[in-house]
């Protein structure tokens, strides 16, 4: 099958050299100049060192020639979620395509199937999330991952393009849920990496995963997702790997402020997007708005766009009022 990989970060080069032995891959890169870099060093240097592309990978810089490679394939968009609405409208209508992103649009506050909703209408569409780093995927580590669109043959499909021994990939219909699951988990990873800046230590971090999945299934629930989807790999899955893995950015992000970094001079000097940081705020809204309890997502909000001191969230989370679990 013909796949079309739009984005050559570190994820869409890693998923592309997964299923290039499998399926005719060809991978865009935005930039020329990394485009000619990646065919002249056979790897991704910027994104992904150290990992080799597969000879059979085709590297392409120009859109239209991509896109007309994936006629009758499947387009996949491996580029962060402030680019979803442009990338989507590119897109001839009735071509599938399945993002990876995660986390809400800037401004709009909406997820990657309302967005497609919106310029595609009923064009074959999903998502492909779950707990997943790149550099593990490209070398080949076990993985499991969740496909989910409204159209269950469409996710079936891709899980039959992206399956194999070390890629295992699940269906579900719940692509509210799963989208929120990948949303707001960076938000909570970023809790995390600020209890990692303090000097927290296990307790801490088992403590805020357990209770912040509570908080992620109460609000999924009121925005109308199914309950068990945070219980999977999208949702508590996707959690723990964030939370407790030194390659999560999210989590790194959230370690710089709790040393007493600046969240927006901390976003300025990463190359790599870290979405918790617009999602707290898009997230904090939406529960707000179905009238949720959401004191972790809250507290992680007060920090990044309030000067909220750090110690002092940690001081009022723990200081609420006693009751049952």
């Amino acid at each position: 099958m013909r796949i079309v990989v739009l984005g050559a970060g570190a994820w869409g080069t890693a998923l592309a050299c997964a299923i290039a032995d499998r399926h005719e891959t060809l991978l865009w890169a935005r930039d020329p100049a990394q485009a000619d870099a990646m065919r002249l060093d056979g790897s991704n240097q910027r994104y992904l060192s150290g990992v080799a592309l597969p000879v059979r990978l085709r590297i392409e810089a120009d859109m239209d020639a991509a896109i007309a490679h994936a006629r009758d394939g499947l387009l996949v968009l491996a580029t962060p979620m402030a680019a979803l609405r442009d990338l989507l409208l590119r897109l001839p209508r009735d071509m599938p395509a399945l993002w990876l992103c995660k986390g809400f649009e800037a401004g709009s506050g909406a997820l990657g199937h309302e967005i497609a909703q919106q310029v595609r209408g009923v064009a074959p569409c999903g998502i492909l999330s779950g707990p997943s780093f790149a550099i593990e995927v490209a070398r080949d580590i076990p993985t499991a991952v969740v496909a989910a669109s409204a159209d269950a043959l469409a996710a079936a499909e891709v899980q039959r393009i992206f399956a194999h021994p070390s890629f295992r990939v699940y269906t579900s219909d719940d692509r509210l849920g799963v989208e929120l699951g990948g949303a707001l988990k960076n938000v909570i990873a970023i809790a995390a990496g600020a209890g990692d800046g303090l000097g927290f230590g296990d307790n801490s971090k088992a403590a805020l995963v357990t209770r912040s999945i509570v908080e992620m299934r109460r609000l999924g629930e009121a925005c109308g997702a199914q309950g068990e989807t945070f219980t999977g790999l999208s949702g508590l899955g996707d959690l723990m790997v964030t939370c407790f893995s030194r390659l999560s950015r999210n989590r790194q992000f959230g370690e710089r402020v709790g040393r007493g970094g600046r969240p927006v001079e901390i976003a300025r000097e990463t190359r790599a997007v870290a979405e918790g940081y617009p999602t707290a705020r898009s997230a904090f809204q939406l529960a707000r708005k179905h009238g949720v309890l959401t004191p972790v997502i809250d507290e992680v909000r007060a920090m990044l766009y309030e000067d909220k001191d750090v110690g002092q969230s940690v001081r009022d989370l723990m200081s609420r009022d006693l009751k049952p679990e």
